[in-house]
């Protein structure tokens, strides 16, 4: 019959490397659960359902790029009218070399409307 003491012996005594794995594991465990909380605030499960239906994917990319469309437009629009405005005050300011070409510019830019 073995003794005690020897029972003693056959159990595992915590080392210093068992304390570093249990230390990196509950890294491990708390990265884990940052990026849980991560795609929940991201809405990660609405895109893998998204991913799923062609439908809804295409559905959306469309109006997603008809709205980049316009936005485009409207962009352009109101920083060209920005810009020859500008280009109009320039011209009223009359300086000599750089009001001629801004003027033909404008001139030009009038001219297509």
């Amino acid at each position: 019959m073995p003794s005690k003491n020897g029972d003693c012996m056959k159990e595992k005594k915590i080392t210093q490397e068992d304390i570093r794995i249990i230390k990196k594991l509950g890294r491990l465990e708390r990265s884990i659960e940052e990026i849980n909380k991560t795609f929940a605030k991201n809405e990660i499960h609405e895109l893998i359902v998204l991913l799923g239906s062609k439908r809804e994917l295409f559905r959306r990319n469309f109006f997603a790029g008809v709205a980049r469309g316009i936005g485009t437009g409207i962009g352009i629009t109101i920083i060209t009218a920005i810009i020859i405005y500008i280009l109009q005050k320039i011209v009223r300011l009359n300086i000599p070399v750089i009001g001629k070409y801004i003027n033909d510019i404008v001139d030009i830019i009038q001219n297509t409307k």
